[in-house]
């Protein structure tokens, strides 16, 4: 039966539960077919690089062309969603990423990859667009952020197997084998995916509705008139662009002089990410029992230890600081994304986790690019120092619109 609202008064999953369980595990193979893939030729970059014959920030470009894809779909995959509901908008878009993730290493031809790997991005925004909406509307409120927080690691393990199978499987044979091992993977992660996640209880789609409500424009004016949101926008903007550019030239520069390191070793250092792993649902349970500002400000503050770390020029202290770095970015990532749709209220959930994620990879496609300019025009140095100005932005903003009205916990 229709309905004029998009909310449903049901009982929220709580932690204990099957229900919460399937919910949780099922987001966590979402995650991990749309970052496995998103960023497995991040591994691989040196390689294709040298393959192709082009210089590293235009190899990086096949991760920013994929974000890119995502910053530009995620508002149009807010609306599908409304639409359609929840769970059959990422389902449509995980299968449909997952085919052109097959096919994108099928090119020698950069332009033909990067145009493939713009529609994979478009076809993975699915995903980031959606889950945390669907998230927030089917989990009881009380343990939104830790859910979250868990949401959030489970795209870390996401990010972090695609990198290191593209890695080790291109390092073998070629960057084309590593990245199409990482689809197969993320194939049967969406099976996985569609099979655990429990149906919508929380949401009414449109189709299904006696009364429509605001029209797209609207919901996207009202989260664009809060100045928290921008607050929040701006957090995943320039820290997600700090965190991909240092992933994408790392490699680069652990391969060079004074560390020398084989490629194979550079591509073990992605288990960093497993900081991730640990720090997001660790700060959404602290977030929960403390608030999330502060957890926020201490993410960030550990974020840009990590960075001044990265500047020493010995292995381990680098190695200390990306695991610091990782994981302040990873907790910061959680709280800001986990509280947008809080913040943004029922009505407008979908458009406001929209715009966050159109913020983080907007960041992340123009950062991911334009750092390498500086990392190979001034270096590591240079490069370092503007990831830090950009992390002490983030902070500052947060500081200035979130520290006053810490919204329910």
């Amino acid at each position: 039966m229709g309905t004029g609202s998009s909310a449903v008064t049901v009982a929220g999953h709580i932690p204990g539960t099957s229900s919460y369980r399937r919910l949780i595990v099922g987001l966590f193979f979402a995650g991990v077919a749309t970052f496995a893939q998103l960023y497995s030729p991040q591994a691989v970059l040196p390689q294709l690089s040298r393959g192709l014959g082009i210089d590293p920030a235009t190899a990086a470009v096949a991760v920013s062309a994929a974000t890119l894809g995502i910053a530009v779909a995620v508002i149009p995959w807010s609306i599908v969603a409304d639409r359609l509901g929840r769970v059959s908008a990422m389902t449509i878009g995980v299968f449909s990423a997952t085919v052109l993730g097959i096919l994108a290493p099928l090119s020698d031809d950069i332009l033909v990859l990067l145009s493939l790997r713009l529609l994979e991005g478009a076809a993975l925004g699915s995903v980031p667009a959606v889950a945390l909406a669907y998230l927030s509307e089917e989990v009881d409120a009380r343990y939104a952020a830790t859910a979250a927080g868990s949401y959030i690691a489970g795209t870390t393990v996401g990010g972090l197997s695609g990198r290191i199978v593209s890695g080790l499987v291109g390092e073998v044979a070629e960057w084309r084998w590593g990245i199409w091992a990482v689809a197969g993977m993320c194939a049967a992660s969406a099976v996985l995916f569609v099979w655990l996640t429990p149906r919508a209880r929380g949401f009414v789609p449109l189709r299904e509705r006696a009364h429509r409500g605001p029209g797209i424009a609207q919901r996207l004016w009202r989260p664009l008139r809060s100045v928290r949101l921008w607050a929040l926008y701006l957090q995943g903007f320039l820290l997600m662009g700090g965190f991909v550019a240092v992933y994408n030239y790392l490699g680069f520069h652990l391969s060079a002089a004074p560390f020398d390191l084989p490629g194979w070793l550079v591509t073990l250092l992605f288990l960093a990410y497993l900081a991730g792993t640990v720090s997001s649902p660790w700060a959404g349970m602290l977030a929960s029992r403390i608030g999330r500002f502060p957890v926020l400000l201490g993410s960030v503050g550990v974020m840009t230890a990590g960075a001044l770390l990265m500047a020493v020029p010995q292995t381990v202290v680098v190695l200390i600081g990306l695991l610091m770095f990782t994981a302040g970015f990873f907790g910061a990532h959680a709280i800001a994304s986990g509280w947008t749709p809080v913040v943004a209220g029922p009505a407008v959930r979908a458009q406001a986790s929209s715009l966050y994620y159109f913020a983080y990879y907007g960041g992340s496609s123009l950062f991911g690019w334009a750092l390498g300019l500086v990392f190979g025009g001034a270096g590591w140095g240079a490069f370092i120092a503007v990831v830090v100005a950009m992390c002490a932005a983030s902070a500052l903003a947060a500081a200035s619109a979130l520290g006053r009205v810490e919204p329910t916990r």
